[in-house]
C-alpha cells in the first residue's frame, strides 16, 4: 500500500465501476467513470437524482456532475448509461467543476441532446469559453514562448509538445453560449438537499466543489485526490501567477467539514479521511518546496527543476503540466523572497537562493 494512502479509508474497497455501469455510492447518487487517453486514464463522473419545478408541477430528473472529454467513445459510454440507468427520466442539467476538457469537454453535446442547462462558475466558463474559441494568450501556440522562457529552449523539447497545440480546441471544440453561475458559499438545491459550493484555486481558475451536510458527501473535483497531487501550474496566459500559494490556501476552505465525509474525488476512489489527505498534501507541497530551494544553490530555469521533481519519464502531455507545476513551485518560492529571478543573456529565466536564505 502506498503510503499516502495508509491513513485513507475506501468504503467500496476495490469495487469501481466498469464502462457503461453504474454503481450507488450514496443515496441518489451514481458514481460513473469516464475513459481519457493519457496517462490518467479516467474521470470520475457523477449521475445525482433531481427535480425541476414547471406549471404542471415537478418533473423528476439527473443532474450530471462533469463529463469527459468530446470524443466518440465518451458518448457512446454515455448512451449506454442513459439506456440503462436514467430509469426513463431525463438530465435536467449538467454541472461541470471546472473548464478543464475531462470535465467540460461534453458539456454542449450533452446539454445540447437534454435541452438542459450548464452550470459553472464564472472564471471556470469564462476561461472555457476563451480556451475552446483559441484565443490567443490562451491558445496553444502561446504556451511555446512562455514554456522557452523558462528553459524548454531546444528543437527536440519544442517537438515533444508541438501536440499540444491543439489539445483544448481538439478535446473541447465547443462550449454552451450559455450558464448559470456557481457562487462560493451558494446553496444549489439537487432533488431534495443541498449542495453548498466551495470554489478553490490554483489548479484552475475558480474550481467549484459542492458539499451536501445531509447525505455528508463532499464532491471534491481535482481539489482534493486520494493518491495524486492536483497539477497546479503557471501557464502563459498569467505568467507571473503564485497557483501553489492559491492551492495551498483554498484548502482551508474545508476545515469545517466531518473528517468522515465522503469524498467524491474526480480520479481515484471515493474516500474519508479529508483532514488526513489535506495534511499529506500539504506536506508534500512542502517537500516539493524544499527540494527547490535545495536545488537553487545554483542558477537552475524550471525546465532544470522539473527531473528533481519529477523522477519518471515524461511524454509531451505530462512535461507540459510537470513544466508548468516545477516553474509554479519557483515563483511560490520567488515571490516569498526565498528565490532570486534573472533573466539571462539567453532570454531564460533562473532562479538562485536569495542570500538571507543561503
Amino acid at each position: 500500500m502506498n503510503l499516502l494512502e495508509q491513513e485513507l479509508h475506501y468504503p467500496l474497497a476495490n469495487q469501481i465501476p466498469e464502462a457503461g455501469q453504474a454503481i450507488e455510492i450514496a443515496p441518489g447518487i451514481l458514481w460513473i467513470r469516464m475513459g481519457l487517453p493519457f496517462a490518467l486514464n479516467h474521470i470520475n463522473v457523477w449521475l445525482i437524482e433531481d427535480h425541476y419545478q414547471t406549471d404542471q408541477g415537478k418533473i423528476r430528473g439527473w443532474t450530471i456532475v462533469d463529463c469527459g472529454i468530446n470524443s466518440d467513445t465518451t458518448r457512446d459510454a454515455w448512451e449506454v448509461l442513459f439506456a440503462s440507468h436514467l430509469k426513463g427520466l431525463p438530465v435536467v442539467r449538467v454541472i461541470a467543476t471546472h473548464c478543464h476538457p475531462d470535465h467540460v469537454g461534453s458539456a454542449d453535446w450533452l446539454c445540447t441532446l437534454w435541452n438542459a442547462p450548464l452550470y459553472m462558475s464564472t472564471g471556470e466558463y469564462a476561461f472555457a469559453r476563451m480556451m475552446s474559441a483559441g484565443l490567443p494568450g490562451v491558445d496553444g501556440s502561446a504556451m511555446f514562448p512562455h514554456f522557452r522562457k523558462h528553459g524548454l529552449v531546444t528543437a527536440e523539447m519544442q517537438e515533444k509538445i508541438q501536440e499540444r497545440k491543439t489539445y483544448y480546441t481538439r478535446l473541447v471544440p465547443t462550449v454552451p453560449t450559455s450558464y448559470h453561475r456557481l457562487q462560493d458559499g451558494q446553496e444549489l438545491m439537487i432533488g431534495e438537499h443541498a449542495w453548498r459550493i466551495i470554489t478553490g484555486f490554483g489548479h484552475s481558475p475558480e474550481h467549484v466543489s459542492l458539499y451536501c451536510a445531509d447525505l455528508n458527501c463532499l464532491i471534491s473535483g481535482d481539489m482534493v485526490l486520494p493518491r495524486i497531487s492536483t497539477n497546479v501550474s503557471v501557464f502563459a496566459a498569467e505568467p507571473e501567477a503564485n497557483p501553489v500559494k492559491q492551492y495551498l490556501d483554498s484548502l482551508t476552505k474545508y476545515a469545517d467539514l466531518p473528517d468522515d465525509v465522503l469524498v467524491l474525488p474526480s480520479h481515484g476512489k471515493p474516500f474519508t479521511g479529508i483532514h488526513t489527505r489535506i495534511q499529506q498534501l500539504r506536506d508534500h507541497h512542502a517537500e516539493r518546496l524544499q527540494e527547490v530551494l535545495d536545488a537553487c544553490v545554483t542558477p537552475l530555469s524550471a525546465h532544470d527543476i522539473v527531473p528533481i521533481m519529477f523522477k519518471r519519464a515524461l511524454d509531451a502531455h505530462q512535461l507540459t503540466f510537470a513544466l508548468g507545476e516545477a516553474l509554479a513551485h519557483c515563483h511560490y518560492l520567488w515571490l516569498e523572497g526565498k528565490l532570486k529571478r534573472a533573466l539571462g543573456e539567453d532570454d531564460v529565466y533562473r532562479f538562485t537562493t536569495s542570500k538571507q536564505n543561503a
